[in-house]
């Protein structure tokens, strides 16, 4: 027989009744000794903790990550030493722009966070379901992001924000491009790819650093919905995603994913004819090849939502020995700004928490701070160095210095000629597109634009055409038919001849 439990305050005090308030007589008011009362209504007043500003709405998994192929001549990294070795890891996706209770069937990016539990400490990758983002300058992340919520006189989404906001930054093309295709609808999160999107850096035994992307490719093959299909599904089931990733764990039905990562030298990086850590660019596979890693499976549910996927906290700043950092500007500004959101969300000990806590051992110096579980570091110092612990700094961790080119700190413009290139990489996908993926995309782009609406609508519309007609006139004659525009006003639009 499963063991009866009394129920119990939260201070363990047992519970005499748990559904009727201490009264006066049957029909009289409620005394204010009646202190489980209150404890059930206080702490359910607190149950909701700040949700993300970004990526509010997601799910969660547990997994193991296995080496498949030996990668040890570029990286050092403990999780990839040995074929065949296997490391734990909680996978969450999640939309990006809606609220906690938006549908997860929106046109929107997709997160692709993963946290491996190595040796060394938790390595967070956290990346989305594109390998490239709408901006390369971590100072326009919040504007953009504004322009993604509510309208703040009419608090409703707005496509004339959308679009004024793109259409003044021709560097988010690329990503819109995809987010418009049917690639901004898939079907769960079970049938698309992860990407890091960031360029990061592997550091061998021998101290070489080499730059890598990584790249997760689903073994369920890609599946989408078209924009009717999406929009019908927002109001049949909205948590669709959540459900058919939940349910086919349950049933055994593990959903897998491949990682394979590009290589590109420092000397490749210095004569690459965009930047490399740019990223609203791809390193061309075709130049880079993909190189298979390992085998990423989920095959656990958590038992509860809000401890395990609500508290989940991800960090592009938490890299373990052998990756590291690169200059792409977006993982700069990440890497302060993601933790900083953590500590406010969850509060400064958010690492103690289970989901987040490194399963090996933690020693430092840091103490107190709300919800501090751990002990506290007991009656051992508090400050470092001190003649009384073992505690030591391990140099053999060291990477090795960057070698940067230039010692002159300024604001530089990052589109700079050179760095101005916001239309090949758009054409060439569009290109790609078989003919039904890119009547899809150009549905979806014209179904979007028709939005548009305010006085600046016009000036709108036109600044976006422009875009489009750079990347591939085809696709810019297309869009303007859609949006009813006449053939005599198309050619302001078409890209001069040089």
């Amino acid at each position: 027989m499963e063991e009866k439990k009394k129920l119990t305050t939260a201070s363990g005090i047992p519970v005499t009744n748990n559904e009727d308030s201490m009264t006066v007589g049957p029909r009289g008011p409620i005394l204010l000794q009646d202190f489980h009362l209150h404890e059930k209504m206080a702490h359910f007043n607190r149950e909701r903790i700040p949700e993300r500003v970004v990526h509010a709405k997601g799910s969660g998994a547990y997994g193991t990550f296995t080496v498949t192929q030996d990668i040890t001549s570029y990286t050092k990294a403990k999780i990839f030493n040995e074929i065949g070795k296997k490391t734990r890891l909680f996978l969450r996706f999640s939309t990006v722009g809606g609220e906690k209770g938006s549908a997860d069937t929106e046109r929107d990016p997709r997160g692709f966070a993963v946290k491996f539990y190595t040796e060394d400490g938790n390595w967070d990758l956290v990346g989305n379901n594109t390998p490239v983002f709408f901006v390369k300058d971590p100072k326009k992340f919040s504007d953009f992001i504004h322009t993604q919520k509510r309208d703040p006189q009419t608090n409703m989404k707005s496509a004339t924000m959308l679009w004024d906001f793109w259409s003044l930054n021709p560097e988010s093309l690329h990503q819109v491009l995809i987010l418009m295709s049917d690639r901004g609808t898939p079907v769960g999160y079970r049938h698309m790819h992860g990407f890091s999107s960031h360029t990061f850096s592997f550091i061998n035994s021998n101290n070489e650093r080499v730059w890598t992307k990584f790249h997760f490719k689903t073994e369920q093959g890609i599946k989408n919905f078209t924009n009717d299909e999406a929009m019908r599904m927002r109001g049949e089931d909205p948590d669709f995603a959540q459900r058919d990733l939940f349910e086919a764990i349950e049933r055994g039905d593990f959903p897998r994913w491949k990682l394979y990562i590009q290589i590109m030298t420092e000397e490749q990086a210095k004569a690459f004819r965009w930047n490399p850590f740019d990223l609203t660019k791809i390193w061309p596979q075709r130049e880079y090849p993909l190189q298979e890693v390992g085998v990423l499976e989920l095959n656990e549910n958590p038992s509860n939502y809000f401890a395990e996927v609500e508290q989940a906290a991800f960090a592009p700043a938490h890299v373990i020995d052998g990756i590291s950092y690169s200059p792409d500007k977006m993982l700069q500004g990440r890497i302060l700004s993601y933790p900083d959101a953590h500590r406010y969300r969850l509060g400064v000990n958010y690492e103690q928490i289970p989901v987040n806590r490194c399963p090996f051992m933690v020693a430092n110096y840091q103490r107190d701070g709300y919800m501090r579980v751990d002990g506290n570091g007991g009656s051992t110092p508090n400050y470092f160095p001190n003649s009384f612990d073992s505690i030591y700094e391990d140099e053999s961790y060291k990477q090795p210095a960057w070698n940067l080119e230039s010692d002159i700190a300024d604001w530089y413009n990052r589109n700079a000629p050179g760095e101005d290139d916001h239309y090949t990489q758009p054409g060439n996908l569009f290109r790609l597109m078989t003919p039904e993926a890119k009547q899809n995309t150009i549905h979806n782009i014209v179904t979007s634009m028709k939005g548009i609406t305010g006085s600046k609508k016009e000036l709108i519309i036109n600044r976006q055409l422009c875009h489009w007609f750079r990347a591939d006139v085809q696709l810019g004659m297309a869009i303007a038919q859609g949006l009813g525009l006449s053939m005599e006003s198309l050619s302001q639009h078409m890209p001069q001849a040089q």
